[in-house]
């Protein structure tokens, strides 16, 4: 069998001696097989590199053996058989857990994930690291080197492992499957992120509350509702959030922007969660049906609200006064009328508004739109209540007057 090693070769020079390019070739026996070696050596007098060293076997060689090694007046070479590679053996265990390594030097760092050693440290931010090649990669933030470019498309990245990532949105490649349904993602977090929708587990529980998450990241979004932080902000108008998605989101409100097309009629939406859930009325899949009405919902969050209005449960109390909201964003907005907070500004002109509602409305007061048509006589208008007083006119109907 034929194979190539490529090593970094101890080489002991004499200070006296000079060399000069050439090819030296050395036989030995390992066993009972003869071993022909090509060393390629560029010289000079400072340094001997050798590029590659290129072992050909001549019959199969036994992989439990020892060690085969080379002599020559100015050189040492080494050459370990790769043993644990071909047989799957992992001689090397950590003293503090059951974890065990192939080779010694992926044993190394491992322990300092025990230890807390961190040896390498960036000269630029202090910031430490336990492995080089996280330091490498990290260093990548100040320089801006993007090594590593997509062969599809322009895009260039910091890490090899964000353009495998990367490669999967051209191929479509999702390797990681699920073994309980059918679904498949192109990240393994992703798929165990997906498991405990399988499981329930959610081990990611909130230091200030009862709640608990089956992602990190959703924890992490969940504890700014404590400390009330909103680090995204928007660059048109004074409204900040919580989460990115949010942010990117609330944009479309002052672009107009509605990416997520329906496939199965011309409605448009600024968020893909809302297609979702308008997709579902055309299909009737996974609605939520209210027990008591006919009603039903795309969103289970959507249906525990409804439900209360049959219940008349309000579980939302406002700490300023006696009233009791049945849904949160209820509460939110009625407690802007004590505090006087106005957070919906207008990029147009001026004005400001405690719910975004009516934001919107004003909104179309500068853009003219007109989204509620009679679908008998075609009159548009720019709020649906007006739509509703016209539409009386058509059914005749007139609601009661109280006379004197």
């Amino acid at each position: 069998m034929d194979f190539e090693v490529q090593r970094d070769i101890e080489t002991s020079i004499k200070p006296d001696e000079s060399y000069y390019p050439q090819d030296v070739f050395r036989k030995s026996t390992y066993g009972s097989s003869e071993v022909n070696i090509k060393e390629e050596i560029e010289v000079n007098e400072e340094q001997i590199k050798i590029q590659t060293v290129k072992i050909e076997l001549k019959e199969e060689i036994g992989i439990n053996r020892d060690p085969i090694t080379f002599t020559g007046e100015n050189y040492i070479v080494t050459h370990e058989l790769p043993q644990t590679k071909h047989t799957g053996e992992k001689p090397y265990q950590c003293s503090q857990c059951n974890k065990v390594f192939a080779q010694i030097s992926s044993l190394k760092p491992h322990q300092r994930t025990h230890t807390g050693e961190k040896p390498y440290k960036c000269s630029i931010c202090d910031k430490c690291f336990s492995q080089k090649s996280d330091l490498i990669t990290h260093k990548r933030i100040h320089t801006g080197e993007k090594p590593y470019v997509c062969s599809h498309c322009d895009k260039a990245f910091s890490q090899i492992g964000t353009l495998k990532l990367h490669h999967r949105t051209h191929t479509g490649e999702k390797p990681y499957k699920c073994s309980q349904c059918d679904k498949a993602f192109t990240q393994i977090g992703a798929l165990k992120s997906h498991h405990r929708t399988h499981t329930g587990e959610k081990p990611y529980k909130c230091n200030q509350c009862d709640e608990d998450f089956s992602q990190n990241g959703t924890l992490i979004i969940h504890k700014r509702t404590h400390t009330k932080e909103k680090p995204y902000k928007c660059s048109q108008c004074d409204e900040a959030f919580s989460r990115n998605g949010t942010l990117t989101s609330h944009k479309r409100t002052h672009t107009g922007e509605k990416p997520y097309k329906c496939s199965q009629c011309d409605e448009a939406f600024s968020r893909n969660f809302t297609l979702i859930a308008h997709k579902k009325t055309h299909t009737g899949e996974n609605l939520y049906k209210c027990s008591q009405c006919d009603k039903a919902f795309t969103k289970q969050s959507c249906i525990k609200s409804h439900l209360r209005t049959h219940t008349g449960d309000k579980p939302y109390k406002c700490s300023h006064c006696d009233k009791a909201f049945s849904q949160n964003s209820a509460l939110t907005s009625h407690t802007r009328t004590h505090t006087g907070e106005k957070p919906y500004t207008c990029s147009q002109c001026d004005k400001a508004f405690s719910n975004k509602g009516n934001l919107v409305t004003h909104q179309r007061t500068h853009t003219g739109e007109k989204p509620y048509q009679c679908s008998q006589c075609n009159k548009a208008f720019t709020l649906n209540s007006h739509l509703k007083l016209h539409q009386r006119k058509h059914s005749g109907y007139k609601p009661c007057s109280i006379k004197n």
